[in-house]
């Protein structure tokens, strides 16, 4: 089963088509496949919110405030439609560019700043490198740099929440360049043959750092990699948040139905670089560029919620002067909170501490009194 979802007029009949169970109580707009205008708008406030807190991020680092950042700007769609899709008690495992999906469910942004800055609000205690955010409270799982480990811990979580009976799914982010790695295969095989109710969201953004997709794979897609592994694998527009949130409740209440999992590929485009490490001019045209922001995901909804009249300038613009000013008392307020504890990180070490790491402690005590280590 191989599918292209978009939002055209064949739309409505690809979703009747659709494996989700129609009484699922879980799937609520699984079946219609409907936002309300409420959330319609409240999604794009959220990806106003993203877009500004990115480039803020972005400035952050040339500035040497913090100390990496990888940008989302072009997938706030994708990743503020997947996000709305889900339910509370769903487990989301990301690569490191889901800052969208962390608002979405509701982290704040206050503490995802506070990781950037590594401060003493920071719940890693400053222990990953920034971007690398994860909050237990919301199910949001720490990134990681490797590529792909997240999509295997994703179907292993899917797997004993379905030994457990818990009602819930996970969803693994990716991106093209991820369909590239042994994780990648492995947690699709597993979740195939055990029926693991794990969406795999691939964000394909058309570049996996400088290697364009067209010499990674000669498959006409990502998403059909997925019939090789026994489910259905689906391409969606990514810049359309309708298509992207029917496309994952659909594959929610398939999940929860216990037809297995679905690979949603959301075809997108980075606008900016990889991470502030890189520079896309060495290897991607201007033009190029130029034609992906002429499908703009959040100018995309803008001009929607005007022609339905739910969205007027008036309201734009109060919406983006809302969003600039919680970046910057967010910000303000991170930049004010103290530093991470410097004897935190012989925490978290041992249950009961070892002699010997008493014994550092008592020596980084008298480095810190000396002024030897700086705190």
């Amino acid at each position: 089963m191989y599918r292209y979802i978009a939002r055209t007029v064949n739309e409505d009949a690809l979703m009747a088509k659709s494996t989700a169970p129609k009484s699922s109580p879980t799937a609520e707009g699984a079946s219609e496949g409907s936002l309300t205008p409420e959330r319609r708008v409240a999604a794009y406030r959220l990806m106003v919110l993203a877009r500004l807190t990115d480039e803020r991020c972005l400035v952050l680092q040339r500035q040497g405030r913090i100390g990496f950042y990888v940008p989302l700007q072009g997938q706030e769609a994708a990743q503020v439609g997947a996000g709305l899709a889900l339910e509370p008690g769903d487990w989301a495992f990301p690569a490191y560019r889901e800052l969208g999906v962390a608002l979405t469910i509701g982290v704040p942004l206050g503490s995802i700043l506070d990781q950037l800055f590594a401060n003493s609000g920071d719940v890693t205690k400053g222990r990953q490198m920034p971007n690398h955010f994860g909050f237990r409270s919301h199910n949001f799982v720490v990134a990681s740099s490797p590529i792909g480990t997240q999509i295997t811990q994703a179907v292993g979580a899917a797997m004993a929440a379905q030994r457990r009976g818990d009602a819930i799914v996970s969803i693994a982010f990716f991106g093209d360049g991820a369909t590239s790695s042994n994780d990648f295969h492995a947690a699709l095989n597993f979740a195939g043959v055990f029926k693991a109710p794990t969406i795999f969201f691939c964000q394909n953004n058309g570049w996996a750092i400088s290697l364009p997709r067209a010499k990674q794979t000669q498959s006409p897609t990502l998403a059909e990699k997925a019939l090789a592994y026994g489910f259905p694998g689906e391409v969606v527009d990514g810049n359309d948040l309708t298509a992207v949130y029917r496309a994952v409740r659909a594959a929610r209440a398939r999940a929860l139905s216990g037809e297995g999992p679905t690979m949603i590929e959301a075809q997108v485009y980075r606008f900016g670089p990889h991470s502030t490490s890189d520079d896309p001019r060495r290897y991607r045209a201007d033009a190029e560029l130029e034609a992906a922001k002429q499908k703009d995901p959040v100018v995309r909804l803008q001009k929607e919620l005007m022609a339905e009249h739910l969205l007027d300038e008036t309201a734009d613009r109060a919406i983006w002067e809302a969003a600039k000013a919680e970046v910057a008392a967010a910000l303000t307020a991170a930049e004010k909170t103290a530093p991470v504890d410097p004897h935190s990180f012989l925490d978290d070490v041992f249950a009961s501490p070892t002699p010997r790491l008493v014994d550092e402690r008592v020596r980084f005590e008298e480095l810190l009194r000396d002024g030897v280590v700086k705190p």
